[in-house]
């Protein structure tokens, strides 16, 4: 289990902040394509009881052409000026027979999206310039990811990112609003 510390940040042109980050010497940790698969049951019980969601995400590292599959319980617990998270995350070697096991469980798939993420990393902030496929999530954002909330004014003044860009809601939360 890990605790995750995050904000998204909306409305930018993510090639400005991508340039951004380069100029400041930050490290391009990875190029990915990722396909997420969401389970829930029928009556919601992950998103409403729990205050989380359960998810399959297949990667495709661009830089290594390495595949990895993990499973990941995110719960949401705190969303005040940071979304805090506690994520349970297990790689899986078999995503097919993740999903039946799932399915028999009663969860079923609510949705499946695609992305492609570049992220980067910089004084020990994560940067991820994500860009979703159209149907999942049309406007591109970046994520900033810290340890430690102080951390994530630094990130804001380096950038120079206009704070009424800045989301704590899930990409879930970011759909319903479109």
């Amino acid at each position: 289990m890990a605790k995750e510390i995050e904000v998204k940040v909306l409305n930018i042109c993510l090639d400005e902040m991508e340039k951004k980050l380069v100029e400041l010497g930050a490290k391009l940790i990875a190029k990915e394509y990722q396909i997420n698969t969401i389970f829930d049951s029928k009556d919601n019980y992950i998103e409403k009881d729990l205050n989380s969601y359960l998810r399959i995400r297949e990667t495709k590292d661009l830089l290594t052409d390495e595949v990895h599959i993990n499973l990941t319980l995110k719960r949401n617990i705190g969303r005040k000026s940071v979304r805090q998270n506690i994520e349970t995350t297990t790689e899986i070697s078999d995503k097919q027979a993740m999903i039946s096991i799932l399915e028999g469980l009663r969860y079923e798939i609510i949705g499946e999206g695609t992305k492609y993420r570049t992220s980067y990393v910089y004084q020990d902030i994560r940067f991820d310039l994500d860009r979703w496929d159209e149907d999942t999530y049309p406007y591109p954002y970046m994520e900033i990811e810290v340890k430690k909330e102080e951390d994530l004014e630094k990130a804001i003044k380096l950038l120079d990112i206009n704070r009424a860009n800045i989301s704590t809601k899930s990409i879930v939360e970011l759909q319903k609003n479109l």
